[in-house]
């Protein structure tokens, strides 16, 4: 799923609890989108960590 995507859908959900509620089933897709976006953020860092060199001992 595009990143993109994904935080415009998280956005529009936070701002219907804000406004209205979520239903149960709405919930349940904001907790599954969150932990695919924590997921890429994990995944991204995790790869950053593993190019770095260290230069001295």
């Amino acid at each position: 799923m595009d990143i993109d995507v994904l935080v415009a859908r998280i956005n529009e959900l936070a701002r219907k609890q804000k406004s209205e509620g979520l239903n149960e089933e709405e919930m349940a897709e904001r907790a599954k989108l969150r932990e695919i976006y924590l997921g890429n953020i994990r995944r991204n860092f995790r790869s950053q960590l593993d190019t770095i060199e260290f230069v001295d001992k």
